[in-house]
């Protein structure tokens, strides 16, 4: 494990890995600046279910099981519940026992009062008559929420179902349900033990510039998302870890394993992680928010390029010359580019990028951010193509991939709102488990997108798609053998496209 701190001696500035030795308290990273928390969750605006945004009928079709005209009546009808829902809980006060909708988007609305019954069937919906109402429930359940230091390992969640008009307990066994119901002194009659398996977990974004963690013993910084296959991770500097090497996130959570690790000579990396962290095609730049990766096209020298670690953050500056060779006290790495962005310990690895064009991973330097200095990076089209990546990306302004080097190219036009089939209007058959890439290059200043779909029985189901507000997307989709197309949808613009396909 390289731990190399930059060395300062007089006026000379010694060439070093940046690559953090110990490992501090985590920080979680800033919060973003247009409305995305470290947590990756954003605010979404509501949509009238009268037009339903792109996807979500199809969506619906696929994992509800509905048809279009089904999953168009359940959205008209959820809507309508949502109205009447408030106005009922108002009307019904103390004996309010909870509302639900059924599979059809039908409100239902329970209450204690027999005689409230009949309110209920004015607003238009189905009353239900039930022992407890929904204070009864939520007191009871307010009783296992104080108790939940005594839970134990066994007993993981617990719930009001308004359906069932009582409180669910799951756990590993009854008797460990049983258990905890006593302690917390809850109403036992109002208690239902399931027993279950689930072992809830948290979820977290792969995002550029983050802080992780390696073998507990160190502190680099994510350069960028990937897939390898179904396989998601990310892209790092060499020299932070060597194969089989452990990572945590910023957070201290276990994240994943070094799958392959070049130092010196190169200084590329990759680790695959687990599924509590998805990645996402967007590098932190803390103060400045989130910057979406849009692709990997080489910045020529002169170019700006902009920084993001986990140790100094967001700098920028320009990229001086490409096809540099740094000799560092582990050895010489090639082919790294030469900029004037400052950087210290712990920035390995992390992000450079151009525009919104990812341009390589932070190797090692001189100098710091207080003085200025000088940095080297890793190339990431490189690395990408060592291990079979595929970079994360999407989308957003500024230069998008175009779609070369792809198996099969089709174009054609669009208006806005219409469709077209790829290839030809019709539909390819792979006889084989692969992946298929897809690359969409539309109009500037459009919103284009692609769905790649599979026939199943005389339904074609969505797969895979690419949906960002960009003129341009990309999809990577692991999928068995079967029949397919792709699905090229105007959201907005009109105009010429050409579509890049791999097939299996």
């Amino acid at each position: 494990m390289i731990r190399n701190r930059l060395l300062i001696t007089g006026a000379a500035l010694a060439v070093a890995t940046l690559a953090l030795a110990g490992s501090p308290a985590a920080a979680v990273p800033a919060d973003d600046a247009a409305g995305t928390s470290a947590t990756g969750i954003t605010a979404v605006s509501t949509v009238s279910a009268a037009k339903p945004p792109p996807g979500l009928i199809q969506a619906m079709q696929r994992d509800l099981g509905l048809t279009a005209e089904q999953a168009a009546l359940r959205l008209v009808n959820e809507e309508r519940a949502r109205q009447t829902e408030p106005k009922l809980r108002n009307k019904l006060k103390d004996v309010y026992g909870g509302s639900w909708v059924t599979d059809t988007g039908a409100l239902v609305v329970a209450t204690t009062d027999t005689a409230a019954t009949a309110d209920i069937s004015a607003a238009g919906a189905q009353a239900k008559v039930v022992a407890r109402s929904l204070a009864d429930l939520t007191a009871v359940k307010d009783k296992l929420d104080r108790a939940s230091a005594k839970a134990g390992e066994g007993v993981r969640v617990w719930y009001v179902d308004e359906q069932a008009n009582d409180i669910v307990v799951l756990a590993a066994d009854s008797a460990a349900g049983e258990a905890f119901a006593a302690e917390a002194g809850a109403d036992r009659a109002a208690v239902r033990v399931v027993a279950s398996t689930e072992k809830p977990e948290t979820y977290y974004d792969v995002r550029g510039g983050d802080a992780y963690y390696i073998n507990g013993t160190s502190r680099c910084s994510v350069g960028f998302s990937v897939t390898q296959g179904t396989t998601g991770g990310f892209v790092t500097a060499g020299h932070c870890g060597s194969v089989g090497s452990s990572t945590a996130g910023y957070n201290q959570v276990a994240q994943g394993t070094f799958q392959g690790s070049s130092f010196p000579g190169n200084d590329y990396a990759w680790v695959s992680v687990n599924a509590n962290w998805t990645p996402v095609g967007v590098v932190n730049a803390y103060g400045a928010g989130l910057i979406a990766v849009g692709g990997s096209t080489e910045a020529p020298a002169g170019s700006s390029v902009c920084r993001s670690g986990s140790t100094t953050q967001w700098h920028c500056g320009t990229i001086q010359q490409r096809n540099t060779s740094v000799t560092y006290p582990q050895g010489t790495v090639s082919q790294v580019v030469r900029t004037n962005v400052c950087a210290q310990p712990g920035d390995s690895g992390g992000s450079y990028i151009s525009g919104n064009q990812a341009q390589g991973m932070t190797s090692g330097g001189s100098g710091n951010c207080t003085i200025g200095g000088t940095t080297y990076f890793q190339p990431v089209n490189e690395a990408l193509t060592a291990y079979g990546l595929t970079l994360v990306t999407s989308g957003g302004p500024g230069p998008q991939p175009t779609c070369t080097g792809y198996q099969n190219t089709y174009t054609g036009s669009l208006s806005s709102g219409a469709s077209a089939y790829q290839p030809n209007g019709s539909s390819y058959t792979t006889t084989v488990t692969g992946t298929h890439r897809l690359c969409l290059d539309g109009p500037n200043g459009t919103d284009f997108d692609i769905y790649l779909q599979r026939l199943s029985g005389s339904t074609w189901v969505n797969v895979a798609s690419g949906t960002s507000a960009a003129p341009d997307e990309t999809v990577t989709y692991n999928g068995t053998a079967g029949t397919y197309r792709v699905r090229v949808h105007a959201y907005s613009g009109s105009g010429s496209y050409s579509l890049g396909l791999t097939r299996p």
